[in-house]
């Protein structure tokens, strides 16, 4: 490591709101990776950066550092590869069912997913709650699967951008992990090196949400933007509601129950919109489709006449899951007991405060506290009421599902007192808030 860069005084010019060189950034975070600069260093370098911020041209600079930090995919040209990255919420499951729709209408579709940590669910730890099914591919296993079916759905290995996940992990233990900085390098050199060529972000918003407000949401896309257009990568962004849980169902394997009902022909209308809204953007800006018109007939196609669920159905065979749970999801894992959500007044749902819903299902294992917590995948929560719904007094607005009785009534309580009921009516909200896509 080159030590002409004293550490101190690079953390007191960040501190101090200096902008830094991409030499001065690679010595930090490399020597950060290579074990050269203790944890504590690089604590006060990430906090003066949430503090500070960062240029853009810094921010494409530290991209270009995660990027070059590991190896890197590539496919040919000609797959106009795309991808989708979710900023994360409660009971979002999207990647799940958007995935095998885009490759059942001609897309290709490398796609390195994250486990869940703190409030939100992980794409790979719902996959994983399939009976064998594995994400852990080699990069020729992952490079031919999207070859031969059109898409993959993999675990992020040692050698790609190692330096964001040795950050990262950092970060969760520090409080830094919501620096629009730093999300920005994270999102875009981890799909980058999969080798998506276009990228379309559920940029999320809301209470269950990393970003709680429209004025950080917009500043993040701008980010990712302005990153993509200096790196090459063509970027659309659909801002979404996270106020109220995703779909009826969060925990694991009771998401992928849902995935396969959505794909059998079930409308659960919040999933079905965004599920069409991110297929068309993906569609129009891979240029697979060439007008809305005729991404939205793909997407009605390949979900009637079932071939979305063929390549649901390919993908867990090609990852040694066992398919039959698209036909039979009674093979996914139950749990033991199961315990009532009960409103005790009537009246309209005002609020809801999903980040607390989902670490009360940390308290049953449906998610995980840390990288190494262990997860129950049978266990999560029924939730199919949003902000504008009606309520009965004395009615059943959602259920627990559990291994741990005790926690499982803890987790009830906690689900209650989450949901704030007004005798006056509540207007229910828009999903999609805004869309932003430069090709258009």
């Amino acid at each position: 490591m080159n030590n002409r860069y004293n550490p101190v005084e690079l953390i007191i010019k960040k501190r101090n709101g200096g902008s830094l060189k991409q030499k001065e950034l690679e010595h930090i975070f490399l020597a950060f990776t290579e074990g050269e600069l203790p944890d504590y260093q690089m604590a006060a370098f990430l906090m003066s950066v949430y503090f500070q911020g960062m240029e853009m041209e810094e921010i494409i600079d530290l991209t270009k550092i995660y990027i070059n930090s590991g190896k890197r995919i590539s496919f040919p040209t000609r797959f106009r590869t795309v991808d989708k990255h979710s900023t994360g919420g409660v009971g979002d499951k999207i990647s799940i069912v958007l995935a095998p729709i885009i490759a059942a209408c001609g897309g290709m579709v490398p796609m390195i997913s994250g486990r869940g940590l703190g409030h939100t669910g992980g794409t790979l730890d719902k996959l994983e709650s399939i009976p064998g099914f594995q994400t852990n591919l080699s990069e020729q296993q992952f490079k031919e699967q999207v070859e031969n079916i059109g898409f993959a759905i993999i675990s992020q290995s040692d050698d790609l951008v190692p330096v964001d996940r040795k950050t990262y992990a950092l970060r969760d233990v520090t409080g830094t992990v919501d620096s629009l900085p730093l999300i920005t390098a994270s999102i875009m050199s981890k799909k980058i090196v999969e080798g998506a060529d276009n990228l379309v972000i559920d940029l999320k918003v809301g209470s269950g949400a990393f970003i709680k407000n429209m004025k950080s949401a917009e500043e993040l896309g701008s980010y990712l933007i302005r990153v993509g257009e200096g790196l090459g990568q063509k970027v659309a962004i659909v801002y979404s509601n996270m106020n109220s849980p995703l779909g009826e169902y969060v925990g694991n394997a009771l998401e992928i129950r849902e995935c396969v009902a959505y794909l059998q022909g079930k409308n659960v209308r919040d999933i079905d919109l965004l599920t069409r809204t991110l297929a068309r953007e993906m569609l129009i800006l891979s240029g697979v489709s060439n007008t809305v018109e005729e991404a939205e007939s793909k997407i009605d196609k390949v979900l009637k006449d079932g071939s979305a669920l063929d390549k649901f159905r390919a993908l867990i065979s090609a990852q040694h899951g066992n398919p039959r749970i698209c036909d039979n999801p009674d093979l996914l894992l139950k749990a033991k007991y199961e315990f009532d959500i009960i409103t005790p007044e009537s009246g309209w749902i005002n609020e809801i405060d999903n980040q607390k819903i989902g670490y009360s299902l940390i308290d049953i294992q449906a998610g995980r506290r840390t990288l190494d917590s262990e997860i129950d995948a049978a266990a999560g929560a029924w939730l199919p009421y949003k902000i504008g719904d009606f309520l009965e007094s004395n009615s059943v607005v959602g259920k627990v599902y559990c291994n741990d009785p005790e926690a499982g009534q803890k987790a009830v309580c906690k689900i209650q007192n989450s949901i704030r009921i007004s005798k006056s009516k509540t207007e229910k909200q828009e999903l999609i808030l805004k869309i932003l896509n430069p090709v258009k």
